[in-house]
């Protein structure tokens, strides 16, 4: 290489490394800005998640406590004192909540949570279809069997986890129908389901013996 051309190659390079030097006086705060902001957003994120997982431990220890007196009353009055922070927070206190109103026999005021829970379009739908099933169980005794039949066989048909639980309690309308072969028929089904639990299963057996059915599907639902 020449004198020349290694002169000008020189020249060129302090030129690139002048007009680099420009930019980024020029341009700098730009990247800096970029940094601080990429920085910012995940430290802001990390303590998010960390405000979140205090707020929710901060709750379960409070509804874990609530549920410490002997009183269900007591349990009702604690619960209720709980500020929850988020909607699930709120709904799991007052499906507790429910239980200890049911134990006090407040069977109404009850109801109408489950109710509340059940058209709030803000609240998962498996606990919307829970909280019409347990409304369902309260409404028992005061509903026709043609209008409970509806409302067990639409959840059945639309919630596929509580699915086997409405059977059941579809199989216990038909006993009260005297329709006592499709009760045998169902409950045998739910012996050979294999999402029925274990305590399911053991109860439609006890059912099916004491209709005077055979408990024909046991041994496919032991496999």
């Amino acid at each position: 290489m020449s004198q020349n051309e290694s002169f000008i190659e020189e020249v060129t390079e302090e030129v690139r490394r002048d007009r680099l030097f420009g930019l980024m006086r020029r341009f700098g705060w730009i990247a800096v800005l970029l940094i601080l902001a990429l920085v910012g957003g995940a430290a802001w994120n990390e303590w998010r998640k960390a405000q979140d997982a205090a707020a929710a431990q901060a709750t379960g220890d409070a509804l874990i406590a609530a549920l410490e007196p002997n009183e269900s009353e007591a349990r009702v009055t604690a619960l209720r004192a709980i500020e929850a922070e988020t909607t699930g927070a709120e709904t799991l206190r007052e499906f507790l909540t429910v239980s200890e109103l049911i134990e006090t026999g407040a069977s109404d005021e009850a109801r109408e949570i489950l109710q509340r829970i059940a058209s709030d379009g803000a609240i998962d739908p498996i606990y919307r279809q829970l909280a019409g099933f347990k409304a369902l169980l309260i409404d028992a005794g005061q509903m026709s069997l043609a209008d409970r039949r509806v409302g067990f066989e639409g959840i059945a048909q639309t919630s596929p986890m509580l699915r086997v639980a409405a059977e059941e309690q579809l199989a216990l309308i038909e006993i009260e129908e005297g329709n006592t072969e499709a009760a045998i028929s169902r409950l045998q089904a739910l012996q050979s389901d294999a999402e029925a639990t274990a305590g399911l299963r053991q109860r439609a057996s006890q059912l099916i013996v004491a209709l005077g059915g055979s408990p024909e599907s046991t041994g496919a639902a032991g496999n």
